[in-house]
């Protein structure tokens, strides 16, 4: 087996029986992903509950079973340090709490090579965060959307970024978001369970898909503003849009988002004169266990300018 910097333990479900072997890794290690997983398997990094390399990721998951995956010393990063001012909420050896701003990308990607989030962690933390994901100092745990604002916290070692991971998959960060959406919800208070994947007509968003993964989200009505609400959403898991698809699919999208909703003629007019362009969603309240210390942490953040202003001018 390669010698790697830190050995992970993934219990495979026990209703994983007949799953390829990645797609079983990659539920059990939400950090990792699948292709990473699968390049894993195949160099020999994974050992199954018999003690044997197994590097089939094709091959079929011990249901139940203990695999040990070696994860090898990170490459290095080409992402650059950038001095991008960022709002620090909290900050210890272990880990940082940031209150993101909307418009800042949270990862590199294509079209956003730099000025993202990644890159003022990089500076603010001068390097020093967590590589468990393959490439030497990511940091990142969990993503918001670009257009999002918000609270995130990012990894600065793999001890914090592993047991902060964990949580994530067992869903028990409490994660809550303000929304301002069209409408006025009916009933005030529910749930929705509803399965969300790619949409199959349409590659760039996400859509309620039967077979896709589980998504949870309870909401609760704030405040009844003019043809509109202000809702809290309590996340029980984290998908892509998530918030955004399922308030859509109650007939209540969120006002101002591009892809999911379509603005009435009464938001139109106040949308145009504030300049908002964004989906009105901030990440408004996250609480974790401290991945290291054990200590119980929560934290707020308010509504940010441009959603206040919104909420002011909607005010009946």
């Amino acid at each position: 087996m390669n010698r790697g910097v830190a050995t992970l333990e993934a219990r495979v479900s026990a209703t994983a029986q007949g799953l390829r072997l990645d797609r079983a890794l990659a539920d059990a290690l939400p950090d990792v992903s699948r292709e990473r997983l699968k390049a894993l398997i195949a160099s020999g990094a994974v050992t199954d509950p018999r003690g044997h390399v197994a590097n089939d990721p094709s091959g079929k998951a011990i249901a139940g079973g203990l695999y040990l995956v070696a994860v090898p010393a990170p490459t290095p990063s080409h992402n650059e340090a950038q001095d991008i001012a960022l709002n620090v909420v909290f900050e210890d050896d272990e880990l940082i709490v940031i209150d993101k701003q909307a418009g800042l990308v949270v990862h590199p990607a294509a079209g956003n090579a730099d000025g993202t989030l990644v890159n003022a962690l990089l500076h603010h933390c001068a390097g020093n965060l967590s590589g468990i994901g393959g490439v030497a100092r990511p940091g990142i745990v969990h993503r918001i959307d670009k257009d999002t604002s918000g609270l995130m916290v990012a990894a600065k070692t793999d001890r914090a970024h592993e047991g902060l991971a964990k949580q994530f998959h067992d869903h028990s960060i409490d994660r809550r978001y303000k929304a301002i959406v069209s409408g006025q919800p009916a009933p005030p208070a529910g749930t929705v369970d509803a399965p969300l994947a790619r949409s199959p007509s349409n590659r760039k968003k996400i859509a309620i898909v039967p077979g896709g993964k589980r998504a949870v989200t309870h909401f609760t009505t704030i405040e009844r503003l003019r043809d509109a609400a202000v809702v809290e959403c309590r996340l029980e898991t984290g998908r892509t849009h998530q918030v955004r698809v399922h308030m859509a699919s109650l007939g209540h999208p969120l006002l101002g988002d591009p892809v999911y909703g379509r603005t009435k003629q009464a938001h139109k007019a106040t949308l145009e004169t504030l300049g908002f362009r964004r989906q009105a969603l901030h990440a408004a309240r996250l609480g974790f266990i401290h991945p290291v210390t054990s200590n119980a942490l929560a934290f707020d953040s308010e509504m940010p300018a441009d959603m206040q202003e919104l909420f002011y001018r909607l005010f009946v």
